[in-house]
């Protein structure tokens, strides 16, 4: 099984991205599909997540600008990043859960101020 994240840049502040993590291989029926996020010197946080039955969650720090949504039939999750800060500057990974826990190798989004 293997994740594949795409959608990463550089933007200015205000701007927008989509990111999007593909999953390939015998990965099971899905449950948790979620982003994760990590700036240097600091620790991965969970930005948002996407359960089977849709239920979100959002960290507060993105909630109202960042959606997460998942194709079943693609195993395939999006975050769509919008009303982008500086702050939101990280490494982003996807996260997806089926009977083990798998990882994407990590998009960088720089937010320029």
């Amino acid at each position: 099984v293997q994740l594949q994240a795409s959608g990463g840049g550089l933007v200015q502040a205000g701007g927008s991205l989509r990111l999007s993590c593909a999953a390939s291989g015998s990965i099971g029926s899905i449950n948790r599909m979620a982003w994760y996020r990590q700036a240097p010197g600091k620790q991965r946080d969970l930005v948002a997540s996407i359960t089977s039955g849709g239920t979100t969650y959002y960290a507060d720090s993105v909630k109202g600008r960042f959606t997460i949504s998942r194709d079943n039939a693609k195993s395939t999750v999006y975050l769509q990043m919008n009303s982008l800060k500086p702050e939101d500057t990280a490494v982003y990974y996807c996260n997806i859960i089926s009977w083990r826990s798998y990882w994407g190798q990590g998009t960088q989004v720089t937010v320029s101020s």
